[in-house]
């Protein structure tokens, strides 16, 4: 079966909850249930044992054997039903609450409408539909910034605020005065996605390089056809308007199609795939390579890759 890596990816999430309980499954049976041919089964299998054509670490301490007629598959993570305790669904109503404050115009009506069918859904639920067992997840960790309630405060009652902004590469903090338009997590950071009078431009800030804020007396509105996703360069966070400030990547075969597909890209005749990242932080450039291995070389700046080449020595053994 001919597919792309996000079929690819949507039949492995059927196959191994279905046969991940640890016992041996008849092969033909399986791929059976599921709708697919054994060839394809096997396949897909094959390429999560072998780690080809996947994601680095795209899932963790799974044991597959396969015999001639048989297949079992040994993996906790995908174990628990697909369902949330009272405690969850209160904690995700909370947090839709919370996001309908922070995000733009565009977006509120979405928001309210699935924050208004959890609240439906917990009255419906008896009162003792409960789990002892507890969760905590955020999507970005709030700890060591100082100034991330008053730009969130800003936000909600839309005043202007007072930064003081050191970027990656500055020695010294700049002030500023923004019009918060929204907060973005991305890569385990808050950014405020803000219109700067400084550059009378739409810019990104890290909220741990803000070293103060202070919210000003003055109100402004949000353009009704401001939209976060198109302020955001292909949707992402790490952007910079500095000429040259980037880097070009270049993926192997092996990972290259899940890449091209998320970045809506083109494979090169050779199945591997060069992108060009706009490269605000060096610490995001250093994190990004690393996590494939072998699998992602720098091809420009020579700094960048310099800087790889000192990371991988020091921890050489």
């Amino acid at each position: 079966m001919s597919s792309s890596a996000a079929e690819q990816l949507s039949r492995i999430l059927r196959i191994i909850p279905e046969i991940g309980d640890g016992r041996e499954h008849e092969i033909t049976a399986v791929a059976r249930k599921l709708g697919m041919d054994t060839d394809t089964l096997l396949s897909d299998l094959r390429a999560i044992g072998e780690r080809y054509g996947l994601p680095g670490g795209f899932v963790d301490g799974v044991q597959i054997f396969i015999s001639p007629t048989n297949v079992s598959v040994t993996s906790e993570q995908f174990l628990r039903p697909m369902g949330l305790t009272t405690a969850e669904l209160k904690a995700l109503e909370l947090g839709l609450t919370v996001l309908e404050q922070e995000r733009p115009p565009d977006e509120i009506a979405v928001i309210a409408r699935a924050r208004e069918r959890l609240r439906k859904l917990i009255a419906r639920l008896p009162q003792d539909f409960d789990d002892p067992e507890m969760r905590v997840a955020e999507v970005a960790p709030s700890s060591g910034l100082p100034f991330l309630d008053e730009v969130r405060r800003a936000l909600r009652s839309r005043h202007k605020v007072r930064i003081d902004y050191r970027g990656s590469a500055a020695s010294q903090t700049t002030s500023r005065v923004v019009r918060p338009y929204g907060m973005v997590a991305a890569s385990g950071m808050w950014y405020v996605v803000a219109l700067c009078e400084s550059s009378e431009g739409i810019r990104v800030f890290r909220t741990d390089r803000i070293e103060n804020a202070v919210i000003l007396r003055d109100r402004y509105e949000i353009p009704e056809d401001f939209s976060i996703r198109h302020a955001l360069r292909e949707g992402k966070a790490l952007q910079t308007n500095i000429p040259g400030a980037g880097m070009t990547v270049r993926y192997s075969a092996h990972i290259a199609r899940w890449i091209a597909e998320r970045e809506a890209k083109e494979l090169s005749a050779d199945g591997s795939l060069t992108l060009e990242h706009p490269l605000a932080d060096a610490e995001w450039g250093v994190r990004h390579v690393l996590q494939y291995g072998p699998e992602a070389e720098v091809v420009e700046p020579e700094s960048m890759r310099s800087e790889i080449a000192r990371r991988l020595d020091s921890i050489a053994i």
